[in-house]
């Protein structure tokens, strides 16, 4: 492996962050799994998360503001939203946009939005593994190019609907791989998500992505809506990702 893949861990409550702190990982990524795949929480939520997180750490909180219908402004605003409150990172899931040129103006607006507030917060483009389950959201390999145009930081993939199929039954490696190849020439950084296993390490490992984004693995029963983070789960998934 050439370099470390970060990890990136999604509390919704702030019982879950303090675990997900505790565990040194490296990106606590506060979400709301009830509002969707990248459903956003509310302001006070990413504030107290951010406040939980000692100064002198290098963790940082990434907060998601929604599987976002084809509304520029209302995505905007909603960046802005998450930054004030103290995301170190703000990701977007391009639901509603159906093709690149819509993709790449809904970016600029969010991407403008939180760099003229705070132009060393990262802006994270999502899109989905599944899109074929969608009746929208851009193509996989489009991602990097509307991250690379609207001046955005980080190319991920993610899966819509949360289920028992994740990221690789959607896309194969070498697509995984080409998604990667096509973001680095970018100089973005490669975030991959969706329903991700331990049993899917091998394979994440050889595509080497920047991050791997997680929540269902590291809940109880492996029920991302109903169960919650535990410590030894994370510790398990830490083993397998840096053995």
């Amino acid at each position: 492996m050439s370099h470390k893949i970060r990890l990136l861990i999604s509390p919704k409550t702030i019982e879950e962050a303090k675990i997900v702190i505790a565990s040194n990982v490296d990106y606590i990524d506060c979400k709301n799994p009830s509002e969707g795949s990248l459903g956003a929480n509310f302001p006070w939520v990413i504030k107290k998360m951010k406040s939980l997180i000692p100064q002198d750490s290098p963790q940082l909180l990434s907060a998601t503001i929604g599987d976002f219908p084809n509304l520029p402004g209302s995505a905007s605003l909603a960046a802005l939203g998450a930054a004030v409150s103290g995301a170190d990172i703000v990701k977007v899931g391009l639901k509603g946009p159906k093709d690149e040129k819509a993709g790449i103006k809904l970016m600029k607006k969010v991407v403008k939005a939180v760099k003229d507030y705070n132009n060393t917060i990262k802006i994270v483009v999502a899109g989905y593994a599944d899109r074929i389950r969608m009746n929208s959201s851009p193509g996989f390999m489009s991602i990097p190019i509307i991250a690379s145009e609207s001046g955005s930081d980080i190319a991920m993939l993610d899966t819509y609907i949360k289920d028992n199929m994740g990221l690789f039954d959607f896309l194969t490696i070498e697509q995984l791989i080409q998604f990667k190849t096509q973001a680095e020439k970018f100089n973005l950084e490669v975030a991959l998500a969706g329903n991700l296993r331990r049993k899917n390490i091998p394979l994440i490992v050889q595509i080497s992505p920047d991050i791997i984004g997680v929540r269902t693995v590291v809940c109880e029963g492996y029920d991302r809506d109903n169960g919650s983070i535990k410590s030894h789960l994370v510790e398990a998934l830490k083993t397998e990702l840096y053995k």
